[in-house]
């Protein structure tokens, strides 16, 4: 746990759209990219992980009741306080950086993918619909990493064991937010043993790219997605209103988006929103590195009967969460969201 004194929350008031979610926006409405608005004026919520477990009874009971607020009415939040430390950020990112050395690239080819079961992988994209160079590790229940340069695969092994804390912890939390025991979502999504995927992404300056976009309009599957950048810019989230919110991180936070398996479990009470990067504003090279952190592949995962009544019926069909990563013709690996052919 981080040591620094707590600041439970900083944002602006907030009014509930009856739009939850892209998913429920008509078509019509979507735009093209350029006719969006993309906003840098809505405040996304802050929250205080060090708050969720405070010793203080009434402040743990206030951040709990705010988590389910955020995640009922946003569906993403910067979580602040979290207990990774500014210099595991700091070799982490220059890992990154170093293994993604542009004199490099040749004996990075090793890891372009060969068949379904590399559990190491590395990608270059440019085109209109995505500029990245990227790569793609198991980080749980087993860890696989490329050994070079020096000192990345360690730099890489202590954050994912940070982040597997927060992974329970947030668990925990989310569990008493919906009004459960604290076990309830490590139950239902077999947490000890969730499979985690993490990729680790080069956005390069706009005058490289072949397009505005980084990573076209997503959902990820999973419990939830965690996002951490070296510096801000290019990562878009769709808002209730359908407007794309600029993601602009406080230091050393880490942004939290709901995953599709939450949504499903919860029959649509917490959402799974679109969010996407663009590229055509960097005047730098950006990393940032992106972990889904989702059930065991083996957990069952469909909406449970505590969300389900006469007037909420099932919306989504049951099926494990191998099942799911596989449901829209991709493998475990690439973890791309299958949510649409899930939903009834």
């Amino acid at each position: 746990m981080a040591e620094t004194a707590p600041v439970l929350v900083n944002h602006r008031p907030f009014e509930p759209n009856p739009i939850l979610s892209l998913h429920s926006i008509d078509s019509s409405i979507i735009k093209p990219h350029d006719s969006i608005a993309v906003v840098d004026d809505v405040e996304i919520p802050t929250v205080d992980y060090f708050m969720l477990f405070s010793d203080d009874l009434d402040e743990r009971s206030k951040a709990l009741e705010y988590i389910g607020h955020v995640c009922k009415d946003f569906g993403f939040f910067y979580l602040v306080n979290h207990g990774i430390s500014d210099s595991v950020f700091e070799g982490v990112f220059k890992g990154i950086s170093d293994f993604f050395n542009p004199t490099e690239i040749e004996s990075r080819k090793q890891y372009e993918k060969k068949n379904p079961t590399n559990r190491i992988r590395w990608g270059l994209r440019s085109s209109p619909g995505e500029n990245r160079e990227y790569l793609k590790i198991i980080a749980h229940p087993q860890y696989h990493c490329p050994t070079k340069p020096s000192g990345f695969s360690e730099s890489m092994e202590e954050y994912f064991k940070g982040l597997r804390e927060v992974v329970q912890g947030l668990g925990k939390a989310v569990s008493k937010a919906l009004g459960f025991e604290e076990c309830y979502i490590e139950k239902a999504f077999k947490l000890g043993t969730g499979f985690d995927v993490s990729a680790m992404n080069l956005y390069p300056p706009n005058f490289r790219s072949k397009g505005s976009i980084g990573v076209p309009d997503h959902t990820d599957p999973g419990f939830f997605v965690s996002l951490i950048q070296d510096v801000n810019g290019g990562l878009q989230v769709f808002s209730n209103d359908g407007n794309c919110i600029k993601v602009n991180m406080p230091p050393n936070a880490i942004f939290i988006n709901l995953g599709d398996h939450l949504e499903i479990l919860t029959n649509g009470k917490y959402k799974s929103h679109v969010h996407r990067v663009v590229v055509d504003n960097n005047k730098v090279k950006r990393i940032s590195v992106a972990t889904l952190h989702g059930p065991s592949l083996d957990a069952f995962v469909s909406p449970a009967p505590e969300f389900v009544d006469d007037s909420h019926p099932p919306a989504y069909r049951g099926m494990t969460y191998k099942q799911s990563l596989q449901a829209n013709g991709s493998d475990e690996i690439d973890v791309q969201s299958s949510i649409e052919q899930i939903r009834l």
